[in-house]
């Protein structure tokens, strides 16, 4: 059994399709492509997929509906290609879960290290080694880091998207300590912030509606004037 990287490859365009599969397999990766979202979803019946290439503009179930129905499974890391100026397919799709984006018509050496930079984040992302396992408890809040889940004290369940759990992963590690946007943004995508970009801001407002008691007056993620955000409350991690 191969222990290479497979990258599963997800587009519409046959010649993409294809020379992206040529290239990551002679630098060392395993390849498999679809050329849809329902191609894409018996392959991941099939086998097992170490990072998933998906391109946004798709015929019938297009990539931003994609990456959030695989985010929220946690199936695998996503890097997501976006026509050559699309900021908004960029920014929703940071914010529904995508590890990273690259705009088309794209160099062949970027995408692979982009790929590269997300596999080792997800091998050794933040906070990875100390969370597997655990839970957190916070406020009324319990979230199960395996299952990506969390319960409140009413047996609630609510899931999250990718972005969102890398998000309260970095927030639970850090209770009541100041993070900045910029901070926020690479501990969570490993990535600079550009001029005017809201990813953290969306990601934040997205996480507050689903653990705030009223999200417009927020206790748990409090915005610090000139600084950033933070979880203003206990942390107890549970074996």
């Amino acid at each position: 059994m191969s222990d290479r990287p497979h990258i599963l490859i997800v587009d519409d365009h046959r010649e993409i399709r294809d020379a992206v599969s040529r290239y990551l397999e002679r630098n060392g990766y395993r390849a498999t492509t679809a050329r849809d979202a329902e191609d894409m979803d018996a392959k991941l019946k099939a086998g097992r997929f170490d990072l998933i290439v998906l391109d946004v503009m798709m015929p019938g179930e297009d990539g931003l509906s994609v990456c959030r129905r695989l985010s929220a499974q946690g199936v695998a890391p996503i890097l997501m290609l976006t026509a050559l100026g699309e900021d908004t397919d960029r920014i929703v799709g940071l914010e529904i879960g995508a590890d990273d984006y690259l705009p088309k018509p794209f160099n062949p050496r970027e995408l692979l290290a982009r790929i590269k930079a997300i596999l080792r984040r997800a091998a050794r992302g933040p906070g990875a080694e100390r969370i597997e396992g655990h839970r957190y408890r916070f406020d009324r809040w319990v979230l199960d880091s395996d299952r990506r889940l969390l319960t409140d004290d009413k047996g609630r369940e609510v899931r999250l998207t990718t972005a969102e759990f890398k998000l309260l992963t970095v927030l639970l590690e850090r209770p009541r300590f100041v993070l900045s946007r910029d901070q926020l943004l690479d501990l969570t995508s490993g990535r600079e912030a550009h001029v005017f970009d809201r990813t953290i801001d969306n990601q934040v407002s997205r996480l507050r509606r689903k653990i705030e008691r009223d999200p417009s007056a927020p206790e748990l993620i409090t915005t610090v004037r000139g600084g950033g955000y933070c979880l203003a409350c206990d942390v107890e991690v549970m074996e």
